[in-house]
């Protein structure tokens, strides 16, 4: 059951990557076992999934929400002035580049749409999250080591 419930959990995190990088279709092979992931319609994708026979599943559908706008971008709130930086990926958490290093932005500081605001670790890897906006950290809404999913608001900006 657990060997069933990580290959659920790397094909969601394999769903993410491909709305995020706009693709509709992902073949892995590793092996004889085969991963084929499709989005028909990139309004409403449904992911079908064949899983190897090892995992103890056979043809999985996986229904996917329908892509929002890009994660990356910031979104101003429809109730304040404040921009959000939402997460673009499923993964933990990281205030700082490594765990003897000052966090890479705290409330108060002033960001550029280039500034680092954290590292998002992703299947071993380490993604470094711009502000892509201007402005000063008002809030940050997640803590280090925090499992965060795709679209989780993690900072909110207030434009400059």
């Amino acid at each position: 059951m657990a060997q069933k419930d990580t290959d659920l959990q790397k094909i969601r995190e394999l769903i993410e990557i491909m709305k995020r990088n706009e693709l509709v279709e992902v073949e892995i092979k590793h092996g004889e076992d085969k991963i084929l992931l499709k989005r028909p319609q990139p309004q409403q994708p449904t992911v079908t999934a064949l899983l190897p026979a090892s995992a103890g599943a056979g043809l999985v559908s996986v229904q996917a929400e329908p892509p929002a706008t890009e994660a990356k971008s910031a979104i101003p709130q429809q109730e304040s002035n404040l921009v959000e930086i939402k997460s673009p990926l499923v993964g933990t958490f990281y205030a700082t580049a490594s765990p003897d290093s000052e966090p890479c932005v705290e409330v108060g500081s002033v960001v550029e749409p280039q500034t680092v605001v954290c590292i998002i670790e992703a299947m071993k890897v380490m993604n470094e999250i711009k502000a892509e906006t201007s402005g000063t950290i008002a809030e940050i809404l997640v803590t280090n080591g925090q499992a965060v999913e795709y679209g989780r608001v993690l900072f909110k900006v207030k434009p400059n």
